[in-house]
């Protein structure tokens, strides 16, 4: 495998984890807002899905035929870690596969040393090659998979990247987190 089958192959994983939190929740679960600053399922697809279209399309000057109205000058701030209820699942779901059939297409047609441009960078960062960008991509789409790890824990104990996921021990894990916080305490009441 070469670098970028391998790299590719780490960007396809990470959105299928991503967008796979989405399974057997209801609307308002994948909605609903689970931390102080509003993260939430469907936001998170959403924001990876319209920053790839910028990252994977526009910087290699291969943008999209659609346009994101979050992105507008005008839209509301982080209109795109979220969904109004006017905008479905199935939109956004949408949103995503299109996002990523644009960036695979850009990742075949292009050599890892293809240099794009980043204008949202500035100036002394913008000049990027299609190898920077895609492991950017992994990260980011990381980032946001590991975020959705947590909301959809929250959300109803779902644990691991899908449900088979081998890296999950099985424990008592209501026996295990009251372990680590009779722990916490005591390093707590220590200090």
């Amino acid at each position: 495998m070469d670098e970028k089958e391998m790299l590719h192959g780490y960007l396809r994983a990470q959105r299928d984890s991503l967008l796979s939190k989405l399974d057997g929740l209801g609307e308002y679960d994948v909605r609903r807002p689970m931390t102080s600053t509003g993260t939430n399922l469907l936001g998170l697809v959403k924001h990876v899905a319209s920053v790839e279209m910028g990252y994977l399309g526009e910087v290699f000057g291969r943008p999209a035929d659609r346009e994101l109205p979050w992105f507008a000058d005008d839209a509301e701030v982080n209109a795109d870690m979220w969904a109004p209820a006017d905008q479905t699942r199935e939109e956004i779901v949408e949103l995503h596969r299109y996002s990523a059939a644009l960036s695979d297409a850009t990742i075949a047609a292009l050599p890892l040393d293809a240099p794009g441009e980043v204008p949202w960078w500035g100036e002394a960062k913008r000049h990027v090659t299609l190898r920077q960008i895609m492991v950017h991509m992994c990260v980011e789409t990381a980032r946001h998979a590991g975020h959705a790890d947590i909301v959809r824990e929250l959300i109803d104990g779902a644990v691991g990247s899908r449900p088979d996921d081998p890296n999950i021990p099985e424990v008592d894990w209501p026996a295990y987190r009251e372990r680590l916080e009779t722990a916490a305490r005591e390093a707590g009441a220590a200090s």
